[in-house]
């Protein structure tokens, strides 16, 4: 009698690709939103968390879940690695190129597959590495095609480095909360570190860290349930229904958004290599997603 091997794929959850799509674009669009408010980037981040922290609270009391030291106790390094990231990354930019900083920010898919396969046991087939692959060249062509005359800086581009290995790690311990928390209990409890961590560092950095104006909370408020609802709740959700490197690969989607919704909402120019490069990302992400057509319905093999 020989005993098959069992597969090793994660299932593949239709509506997780859809919503990890949705949350890469309306993180894509945060960015565009963040140039009309006129605040530091480390204080755009503590006001935006704590708000979504404080609205998601309310919401999920009204539905009979409360907050508990369990749920912040469990999401802390998942809060801790999201709130690095947030506090380096726009750190990273006031010392360095915009284009520097997203260009080693958006290696974060190479990280995450070592660690979803050391982690998790997932395997990645060559065509998906090769279309991921193409992706991310095409995605940093998408950025140095519309470098800033910035000087690059080393101290900006460690700090970019630093963002890079947060923002991993922020995937990696979402979905390590798999089995603990529900999608809302770990968006709600990371939410919660990044606004503790993110209003000392905003001191700490020198940003005025004073009560935003009103029009300064129409945007913020706009961030807040925007990028948070459509952002983190629906990631947080989707890669507990699709394997980790699957989720990270989308990423590279972002700066393709951002460059599309800056030349529509903020008059920014594309450039033609740009647009060639935006159209070679999305053909290599739609060939990722239809490589996983049928993944999580093949059968397993039977044990005899």
């Amino acid at each position: 009698m020989n005993d098959a091997s069992p597969a090793t794929d994660e299932s593949v959850h239709p509506l997780g690709i859809a919503g990890a799509i949705v949350a890469v674009s309306a993180w894509a669009l945060s960015g565009v939103v963040a140039k009309h408010i006129d605040m530091g980037g480390i204080a755009i981040a503590a006001y935006r968390f704590i708000t979504y922290f404080l609205a998601l609270s309310v919401f999920m009391h009204l539905r009979g879940t409360r907050v508990t030291l369990r749920m912040l106790r469990l999401s802390l390094w998942g809060g801790i690695a999201l709130g690095v990231d947030v506090a380096l990354f726009f750190s990273a930019v006031k010392h360095t190129s915009v284009a520097n900083a997203t260009v080693i920010g958006a290696l974060q898919p190479v990280l995450v597959a070592i660690a979803a396969h050391r982690f998790f046991g997932e395997r990645i087939r060559p065509r998906d590495m090769a279309f991921g692959a193409i992706a991310l060249a095409a995605a940093i062509v998408v950025v140095l095609s519309a470098a800033d005359s910035a000087e690059p800086d080393v101290t900006g581009d460690l700090l970019a480095v630093g963002a890079l290995f947060a923002w991993a790690a922020y995937f990696v311990f979402s979905k390590m909360a798999k089995g603990s928390l529900t999608g809302n209990e770990y968006t709600i409890g990371t939410a919660f570190w990044v606004g503790v961590i993110n209003v000392p560092l905003g001191f700490a950095f020198g940003q005025d860290m004073s009560w935003p104006d009103t029009e300064s909370w129409l945007w913020l408020l706009l961030l807040a349930f925007g990028a948070g609802i459509l952002g983190h709740s629906i990631m947080n959700w989707s890669i507990q229904q699709i394997p980790l490197w699957l989720g990270s690969t989308f990423t590279l989607f972002i700066p393709t958004v951002s460059a599309a919704a800056a030349w529509v909402f903020l008059d920014e120019p594309l450039t033609g290599t740009q647009i060639i490069a935006m159209g070679v990302v999305i053909l290599a992400l739609v060939g990722v997603v239809t490589g996983q057509a049928g993944v999580g319905s093949r059968p397993r093999p039977l044990r005899r």
